[in-house]
Order: C-alpha cells, then structure tokens, then sequence
C-alpha cells in the first residue's frame, strides 16, 4: 500500500465550479492515487458544521461526483468532519479527500523488503514554498 494524505480544500461562498474535478479523475484513472473518502462540509454563519451532499458541482445537470460513489473507506467519521469544520470560516464549504498515493506503493514496498523504514514525513505547505521562492528571486 502507498502512502494515505488528505486534503481540506476550503471553498470561499460555498462556490463550487467543479473546474478540479476532471484533473482529479484523471489521476485516479491513470493510477497515480486511490479515492478513499470523499466527503463534502459547510460551516454556517452561526458556527455549525454540516455535511453536504453534493451532486451537480457545475451545474450543468449532470451528477459530478458519481465517479466516486462508494468512496468511503470508513476512516473519516464525524468527529473529522467537525475537525475540518473548524478550520473553515463562517460562510465556506470544504472538500475533504483521504487518497491513497498508488505511485508509492512499489517504492514503499521495495523500501520494506530492504528493512527500511520512513521515520518520517511532512509536506510543505504551497503558500510557504511559493513565499520562499519570491523571497529568493527578490534577493532576500
């Protein structure tokens, strides 16, 4: 198995276009993740947090989202779901997506018959990275 990563994407408004969704579909048909949850939330004005459920993104008519009907492996409870409803604003939905990264499956798999083992991990965060890149090209 590769490694598992989630993602929180907030969206402003409760504005969903569904402009991502093609690309994740892409990487889920060429193999480079697994779907394992998908799940959708809103935090309203007064602070609650709800799930959603969200069909027609674009709406243009058509169910978005049945690529990834029974995209749930049971990992994200409630108890996620209000997690990640406090890190939105008051107003904003969010997308959360658990994937497995199926790229890394052989690697990691290689990595366990060697006796390795990954002692640890992180990511960086976009916005960081693209503020050091500015800062470097600036002179900094």
């Amino acid at each position: 198995m590769g490694p598992i990563d989630y993602l929180i994407v907030e969206f402003p408004g409760n504005r969903m276009t569904g402009e991502a969704l093609p690309l994740l579909v892409d990487l889920v048909d060429r193999g480079i993740i697994r779907i394992m949850d998908l799940m959708f939330v809103r935090k309203d004005l007064d602070g609650s947090v709800v799930a959603m459920e969200i069909a027609d993104l674009d709406g243009d008519g058509e169910l978005d989202l049945t690529v990834f009907e029974g995209a749930s492996s049971g990992l994200l409870g409630d108890e996620d779901l209000n997690e990640a409803g406090h890190a939105l604003e008051p107003g904003n939905s969010a997308g959360i997506v658990v994937y497995e990264n199926l790229w890394a499956a052989p690697f990691a798999a290689a990595l366990r018959r060697a006796g390795a083992q990954v002692v640890d991990s992180g990511r960086i965060p976009v916005q960081e990275l693209l503020a050091t890149l500015e800062e470097s090209e600036a002179g900094v």
